[in-house]
């Protein structure tokens, strides 16, 4: 193996175990920054041993060894481990040695706990949610900040910042390293929820840039989730978002052209379609309902792709019953984009007049002023109505709002189709 091709490995293998790795460490520390230092130590040291005797037959073990090792030296050379005995609870006695097999013990313990509390921690409340998407990204998704920086078409230094800026405040607002319990659990796990889902929409459908979709954040995003649903089983909306991942995943390879054009659902050549992703999507949502009926935001939008993956055919869908899913999440979680989604499947089910009746309501509404998706239906349903000039200039208001090049393209056109139609 070539110096290069070692390197690669390690780098490969330390995108898998970093999650682990940190997590393991930040228990001991009390400081994901801290855990995120030592495990770059770890991996620098690969680089140095792995090309001359090659990459270990367990990895994993061989890094979380080295870590374990840069930990105790850390706490010696800091004359800290008195205080960080105290606070994880230690009775020990006062030769280092001692101390040092303590703080092995201590790392060796169930690895899952550990994961899910470096979960709760990256994503907690007290940071942005821009941090919390790079954090995670970070610890969680193994991404370099340069990745991080790419995939959301942000300069590099601008994410460094932010997860400098988010260590920095996990520390000094001395955010425990733990699982939260009672009603903070809940208020908690749906801000998990929202960076998941938000690295997952960005990956879906891209807000900027020249690309319709970006299916790296979308696996991240999913691999983030199916940590998620293994560590926290009895929660039904971890499932929940799940199964709405993996159902909306399962498109993907039929949502654009060869030439990256964007497809539209109802335009979509299902055949292409992931089946073992709506399987498994499919198996999610029904361990949702088994835990807790439709009664998450996550559950009830997962139900609504379910419709969808089940038709075989787009004339098929059960749009009806999407529309009274549609108003069950508005009950429930009420915002005009819900509502927006609501009025495209009450023209579905109704016609195109039912919906437009409630995209006009919502015309008033100052948080979608510049909302590109708003004109974009309203001119749809003009369309289908006749009026195609008014719909025309909705598109292209719509085309003028939009960040997203593909979607820009995608939005003209049917503008262009509109004056052929008229």
């Amino acid at each position: 193996m070539t110096v290069t091709e070692a390197h690669r490995a390690i780098h490969a293998v330390f995108k898998i175990e970093s999650p682990r790795l940190i997590a393991r460490i930040a228990r001991i520390t009390r400081d994901v920054g801290v855990a995120e230092e030592l495990a770059q130590d770890a991996l620098v040291t690969a680089l140095e041993h792995w090309p001359r005797t090659g990459v270990p037959e367990n990895p994993g073990a061989w890094l979380m060894a080295t870590a374990k090792r840069r930990a105790i030296d850390e706490f010696r050379r800091n004359r800290r481990f008195d205080r960080k005995q105290d606070e994880l609870g230690y009775q020990i006695e006062s030769q280092a040695e001692a101390r040092a097999l303590d703080l092995d013990e201590a790392v060796d313990d169930e690895v899952g706990d550990d994961m899910l509390r470096l979960v709760f921690t990256s994503c907690h409340p007290v940071l942005s949610a821009e941090a919390r998407v790079a954090l995670t990204l970070r610890l969680l998704g193994g991404l370099t900040t340069e990745e991080i920086a790419r995939a959301f078409l942000v300069p590099e230094p601008t994410i460094a910042q932010r997860i400098v800026r988010a260590k920095r405040t996990l520390a000094e607002q001395n955010v425990p390293f733990e699982v939260p319990r009672g009603s903070e659990l809940a208020q908690r796990l749906a801000s998990v929820l929202e960076v998941v889902y938000l690295i997952f929409n960005e990956g879906y459908s891209a807000t900027i840039g020249d690309d319709w979709m970006r299916p790296a954040l979308c696996e991240d995003a999913l691999r983030l989730g199916r940590v998620l649903a293994g560590l926290a089983p009895q929660e039904p909306e971890v499932h929940g978002l799940v199964a709405l991942m993996e159902i909306q995943a399962s498109r993907s390879a039929a949502r654009t052209s060869v030439d990256g054009e964007p497809i539209l659902l109802l335009e979509q050549d299902r055949s292409r379609w992931d089946m073992l992703l709506i399987q498994r999507g499919l198996a999610a949502l029904t361990r949702a309902e088994e835990l807790g009926a439709l009664s998450g935001p996550y559950a009830l939008q997962a139900a609504i792709a379910a419709c969808h993956a089940r038709a075989k055919l787009a004339e098929d869908t059960d749009w009806q019953r999407i529309a009274a899913l549609y108003a069950l999440l508005m009950q429930l979680t009420p915002s005009p984009i819900v509502e927006l989604n609501r009025a495209v499947a009450v023209s579905m089910a109704f016609g195109p007049a039912a919906g437009l009746r409630i995209v006009d309501a919502l015309a008033v509404e100052p948080t979608l002023r510049s909302y590109h998706l708003l004109p974009s239906v309203r001119g749809d349903l003009l369309s289908k109505l006749g009026r195609q000039q008014e719909a025309r200039a909705e598109f292209e208001r719509a085309a003028s709002l939009t960040r997203n090049a593909r979607e820009r393209d995608l939005l003209l056109s049917r503008a262009k189709a509109s004056i052929e139609k008229d």
